[in-house]
């Protein structure tokens, strides 16, 4: 039998081999970083160890606190943030924009381009016709840096430069571009195991000053509470050090490119997660379809109680109802072969 294609990598990623290796020495490690004996020192030593490689592959300078995923590290950067006000783009993950009742004073429009408005910025924090030497409070700006379900890179830079002027702290959510891309400069950074090839089941809140944060006593310098997980932080590290793919960025550009005006458009865009249309099958018949042919893939439009729902982050976009009833979400990994594009195009081109 021809072996499935998996192309499903924004979902979730597999395990690299030098992560799964890592995460094995770990499990030797068995004693509570946080006990004082011996032992104890010892899974400690290799927790920071962790925390140390972590930082050098993503080349963070500020702190690094391990967290559970991402949906954790949000609910820490939302949660425990000194700030008085905080606005969310609506483009962002529902582990960020679904952050809890009452988390947001604003929420951000995108425009179609992955860009935001001047006007928009002044009105998410609370200074419309305001000078901004008037404002007396300091609010938290949450915009990711790859959307997760077209790939569109979002204008952080330009954002940021209007913000300058603004007391302003920024979140930026990176589990799809962590170890992908450079990091936006941000004040705090969400990252995300899983989705390049560590385990499930760890993320790390990237922060530059502690100082940002409410701490709330425990673990992570008392910012998070529950016992650290050893194999998953080395897991985590040795999959951050192993950046290979089995594709070329050309060759995963030149995939896409092979969708003409299929795949949804954005002014920057990343060469592993796209957005593409059908001319005639909804994206409930294309998901069964190429199933059964061994294609794993998504919708571009999420499925609840029985009924296809527009997504909110097309919607968003200003994608018509219509195109993205039609729309998957095709993404790539570490392990993607040529061989697996080259049968997912013909598999497509089949799709009558």
């Amino acid at each position: 039998m021809t072996e499935r294609i998996y192309l499903d990598h924004a979902a979730t990623t597999p395990i690299r081999p030098e992560a799964s290796a890592a995460m094995q020495e770990g499990f030797a490690i068995w004693a509570n970083p946080s006990s004082p004996h011996a032992e104890g020192r010892k899974a400690k030593q290799a927790l920071e160890d962790a925390r140390a490689r972590v930082k050098k592959a993503l080349g963070w300078d500020g702190e690094v606190i391990f967290t559970s995923g991402a949906s954790e590290a949000a609910a820490i950067a939302v949660g425990q943030v000194q700030a008085g006000r905080k606005a969310v783009s609506e483009i962002e993950h529902d582990a960020v924009f679904l952050n809890g009742p009452g988390s947001y004073d604003a929420v951000l429009p995108a425009q179609s381009d992955g860009s935001f408005d001047r006007s928009d910025i002044y009105q998410a924090v609370g200074a419309v016709g305001m000078d901004p030497a008037e404002r007396d409070w300091r609010t938290l700006v949450c915009i990711q840096q790859v959307n997760s379900e077209t790939g569109a890179q979002l204008q952080f830079a330009k954002a940021q430069r209007i913000l300058a002027n603004f007391d302003v702290l920024t979140l930026s959510d990176c589990s799809q571009s962590a170890s992908k891309l450079e990091l936006p400069d941000a004040d705090m950074v969400i990252v995300s195991a899983h989705k390049l090839g560590g385990p499930i089941g760890i993320g790390a809140l990237l922060v530059r000053d502690y100082a940002l944060l409410h701490p709330t006593g425990g673990h992570e310098r008392g910012y998070r509470r529950g016992t650290e997980n050893l194999p998953a932080a080395m897991g985590f590290a040795a999959a951050l050090e192993a950046s290979d793919w089995q594709t070329s960025a050309a060759q995963r550009a030149a995939f896409y490119d092979g969708f003409g005006d299929a795949r949804l458009k954005f002014t920057d865009q990343v060469d592993f997660i796209g957005a593409i249309t059908h001319p005639t099958l909804s994206a409930q018949a294309l998901l069964i379809r190429l199933d059964a042919m061994g294609i794993a893939v998504s919708a571009g439009s999420a499925c609840s109680s029985g009924t296809l729902k527009k997504s909110r982050v097309l919607d968003a976009f200003g994608v018509d109802d219509a195109v993205a009833a039609r729309t998957i979400r095709v993404s790539l990994g570490w392990n993607t072969t040529p061989q697996e594009l080259e049968r997912f195009a013909e598999a497509w081109v089949s799709l009558t």
